[in-house]
């Protein structure tokens, strides 16, 4: 078994309200707390920029540079069974990011060895169980690449297929060029589509039961379940293509492609009833828990266990669940978990390293 990626300590300058500061981690789970305002989310935010190159809560990255920086930077030492490594990450405003693994130049970090896969729970994510599909489309994708990196090229196939078939779409629609052009990209497409289709349905397979566990161990008091919603009905590439051909008058009146595993969904229930539309916020929380536990379990298994970031988890549950959910942090992998008051957090079962921050 492989020895997994861990961070051993954080580093940050001028990183929201911090000037400077350090951070050791847990191997197993490390517990952060102090009051509102301390900067604990903001710790957790640092983390997941050092380790993917971007925030987990704003696309306006310059709200990352302390007020009265000029720069922003992160870096975290990493350790798995070849030794020591350093990620960097820097944000200038206006400038290049700069992003470093063992002090070389990198354009991303996705694809280092160096670091982690990184999972957060964070208030702001519970968009993911009651906003639109595309965000649940593409967390669905970023499973599947965990699961199956070989099989990330599947979904920049299909993304850049789509793009040139709309384009021709609007093309056609203008009297510019035949609608015949569209055949050789309806196969491209439906070719790609396929693929992702059974990528995606074989990654909801993989967490289907453990999400259901993990929902009923943390409070829904009826069956929980996830799904993959498909438009299509089809079985392969030549099905969808039919599919694609049969709705061709439509999407040129349209104007854009209305049929394909880019309208899909991924689906949470509880009782039968979407959890977006008739959960409480309280069982959407458990249910966005649920869904990176169980996320957790099936990457376990390919000795791929992300480290999960998790703010404020604790603060809506009762006190048993605050405790069944402690031991099921408790069970492997890294953790890092923030709380106002560090006796919400069953510490002594976790054996968790705590640090408390002052306001």
């Amino acid at each position: 078994m492989a020895r997994p990626v861990t961070v051993r300590r954080v580093q940050l300058r001028d990183f929201r309200n911090y000037e400077r500061a350090r951070l050791d981690l847990a191997a197993g789970v490390t517990v952060i707390s102090g009051p509102n305002g301390a900067g604990k989310t903001n710790l957790l935010e640092a983390i997941y920029f050092g380790l993917t190159g971007r925030s987990c809560r704003t696309s306006n990255e310059r709200e990352m540079v302390r007020h009265g920086g000029s720069v922003t930077r992160v870096a975290l030492e990493t350790e798995d069974e070849a030794g020591a490594h350093l990620l960097e990450a820097g944000f200038e405003p206006g400038e290049t990011k700069r992003l470093r693994v063992d002090g070389a130049l990198v354009e991303g970090l996705a694809n280092s060895t160096a670091r982690p896969l990184v999972s957060v729970f964070m208030p702001e994510r519970l968009e993911l169980v009651r906003g639109a599909p595309s965000a649940r489309r593409a967390h669905l994708d970023q499973l599947v690449t965990a699961l199956w990196p070989g099989r990330a090229p599947t979904r920049a196939s299909y993304a850049r297929a789509l793009a040139q078939r709309n384009a021709l779409l609007a093309r056609v629609r203008a009297g510019i060029v035949a609608a015949e052009l569209l055949d050789p990209w309806d196969a491209e497409l439906a070719r790609h589509g396929a693929q992702l289709m059974s990528d995606r349905e074989q990654a909801v397979a993989a967490i289907a039961e453990s999400f259901a566990a993990r929902a009923r161990e943390l409070g829904l008091p009826q069956s929980a379940e996830v799904t993959y919603r498909r438009r299509s009905r089809a079985t392969d590439g030549e099905g969808l293509r039919a599919e694609l051909e049969a709705r061709r008058a439509t999407d040129l009146a349209r104007g854009f492609s209305g049929h394909g595993p880019h309208r899909d969904d991924l689906a949470l229930s509880h009782d039968g009833r979407p959890l977006r539309a008739f959960g409480s916020q309280g069982q959407q929380r458990v249910a966005l828990l649920a869904l990176l536990l169980a996320e957790r379990d099936a990457l376990a298994e390919i000795d791929r266990s992300p480290l999960m970031l998790l703010d404020d988890v604790m603060s809506e549950l009762d006190s048993e669940r605050r405790e069944r959910l402690g031991a099921l942090l408790g069970e492997g992998g890294q953790v890092v978990v923030t709380a106002t008051d560090a006796e919400r957090v069953p510490v002594s079962s976790l054996g968790a390293l705590a640090t408390e921050l002052l306001a």
